[in-house]
């Protein structure tokens, strides 16, 4: 079975090698507009009505439009732009399938949050903050505000291929975890709960994970009210989307002192503008969207896509399929 494959993501040579081997048994088309931005949607390309299978970021309506297509793998973990009902129900109907690359952001994503939750625990940022400024000694200050996650709680916001990375993860401390999906089913030593249930559970929470995606249903989601639900000096962390947040809110939820601390590895708008005052909120800690990142992303986005290309011509069953 003969497969033409089309292909808009911008790898460098070794990884271009290896998606080329690996698919030599089908016909591998690579459009002129590929792009390196995988955050931008891709261009339309007349290419893409030739092929079976599209891999990378295909613009969501031609995908729609190009019946031909069977199945459409996105170089991402998030995928807003199909997340609609209408991409949906096209693709079901016709029985195409669409995969995103979840799996290779789940452990560097789930150990970003660990990191950061480690590093606020044991008081390592107002450390390293001294050192690089007036070298002073909070030996007192420092060793009795440490704290341990042995028997914390934590509420995840979400709970997909990361959540469940960074559960196991989290396993070792005897944390309570907590998770809201809108798909309530058991799972081993996680309390999956109904959203109807949120306001309910947040006030037990030391750590609150935002790993949202973005749609229309959770656009500012982490509001004034659900903040205002948090226990006093619970902690933040989003590695989600920016647009789940009400950074406002935050920002007073910071500025009162009610929450601990926020660690944002995403925002609203993407870069943060250097005068934005998220840069320099109390207790506030900033990362670039580096979450995800690994230094083998690209190489491991393309194993991720010929496992699953191996899985369909089997007619198996593919990773992360999400229509």
């Amino acid at each position: 079975m003969s497969l033409t494959i089309w292909c808009n993501a911008k790898f460098n040579a070794a990884v271009t090698k290896l998606l080329t081997e690996g698919t030599r048994a089908h016909r591998l088309v690579f459009s002129r507009q590929a792009s390196a931005n995988v955050l931008a949607a891709g261009a339309p390309d007349p290419a893409l009505g030739t092929a079976d299978i599209a891999f990378g970021q295909p613009d969501a309506a031609e995908c729609l439009r190009w019946k031909r297509l069977r199945w459409v793998e996105v170089t991402t973990a998030g995928y807003t732009r199909y997340d609609t009902p209408e991409f949906r129900e096209a693709f079901r109907a016709r029985g195409a399938m669409l995969t995103t690359a979840s799996g290779v952001f789940a452990d560097p994503c789930a150990q970003h949050v660990l990191a950061m939750m480690l590093a606020l625990g044991r008081n390592l940022l107002p450390s390293h903050r001294d050192q690089l400024t007036d070298h002073s000694w909070h030996y007192e200050q420092r060793r009795y505000d440490s704290r341990l996650l042995t028997g914390q709680t934590v509420v995840l916001l979400g709970f997909g291929a990361i959540g469940r990375r960074l559960a196991e993860l989290l396993a070792p401390f005897g944390m309570k975890i907590y998770a809201v999906r809108r798909s309530v089913r058991s799972e081993t030593g996680v309390h999956v709960i109904p959203e109807e249930k949120i306001s309910a559970v947040l006030p037990l929470a030391d750590h609150v994970v935002n790993i949202l995606p973005d749609n229309a249903e959770t656009r500012n989601y982490v509001n004034a009210r659900r903040l205002a639900c948090f226990r006093p000096g619970a902690r933040f962390y989003n590695v989600g989307r920016g647009t789940t947040v009400d950074q406002v809110a935050l920002l007073e939820a910071l500025n009162s002192g009610r929450l601990g601390a926020a660690y944002l590895d995403v925002f609203d708008p993407e870069p943060l503008p250097p005068g934005h005052p998220l840069w320099t909120a109390p207790r506030c800690y900033v990362t670039p969207h580096t979450a995800g990142g690994r230094f083998d992303q690209d190489e491991a986005i393309v194993k991720h896509f010929l496992g699953n290309l191996a899985a369909f011509e089997q007619g198996g069953a593919l990773a992360d399929q999400v229509v």
